[in-house]
């Protein structure tokens, strides 16, 4: 499973930069359009503002005679970045109904936390598949995601940070799924709460909740069987 995970989810990634640039692109050509055609566009949102630039034509909102070159060419690109964001959005789609479905098919028990989506879910089974041998304890997946704490001191204080090591998309995924909880989990939120009272810092109740969450993560995962690449 990891393979075909690890494989739809480079063609994801690659599709979604591409899809970021060419909005980009699109909206900084919006900025050099003609007058009356960037006023036309302003007020539509992104979706709809796509939808209108993929269908405008050569001649569409000129008056008669001359067309004037550079506004053909104008609406032309925002024509073809246009079309271009639709079909990367398309992929993009079909991506994630393939991911999601490879996650609900073998690991469905790590969506039914709070807080774990799909991308998550995907990002954290990749690390663990990419890394077996790393993987014999909980701690030791920590560490991997970068979340395990390390103890330093500063003059006659002692305190620990977070481990700046490890997956950095991992760790991505576990601070998405922890303040994901701290907006819609009762429970995340007394604890942040309870700890807020007893003088932690919020960047040490974070680390708590990221390491939890690790623990969470490998213990839902690892009941998982080890089925061959798809």
């Amino acid at each position: 499973m990891q393979a075909a995970l690890s494989m739809f989810k480079i063609a994801k990634d690659s599709a979604v930069k591409a899809r970021t640039q060419a909005i980009n692109q699109l909206k900084a050509v919006l900025v050099v359009a003609d007058p009356a055609l960037r006023e036309r566009l302003s007020d539509l949102g992104n979706r709809e503002l796509f939808r209108t630039c993929a269908c405008l034509s050569p001649r569409d909102g000129e008056g008669e005679g001359d067309e004037d070159a550079v506004a053909q060419a104008t609406r032309i690109t925002l024509r073809l970045l246009a079309e271009r964001i639709e079909q990367l959005t398309g992929q993009i789609d079909e991506l994630n109904q393939r991911l999601t479905g490879l996650v609900e098919g073998h690991a469905p028990q790590l969506l039914a936390p709070v807080g774990i989506g799909p991308d998550s879910a995907i990002t954290l089974l990749i690390t663990m598949g990419d890394n077996p041998e790393r993987l014999s304890t909980e701690a030791s997946f920590a560490a991997l995601c970068g979340v395990s704490p390390i103890e330093y001191s500063s003059g006659r204080q002692s305190s620990r940070r977070l481990n700046h090591g490890g997956d950095r998309q991992a760790n991505a995924a576990l601070h998405r799924i922890v303040f994901t909880r701290l907006r819609h989990d009762p429970r995340t939120q007394a604890y942040y709460e309870r700890r807020t009272q007893e003088g932690k810092t919020r960047r040490e109740i974070i680390r708590c909740l990221k390491r939890y969450a690790a623990r969470e993560v490998f213990n839902l995962v690892r009941t998982v069987s080890t089925d061959p690449p798809l």
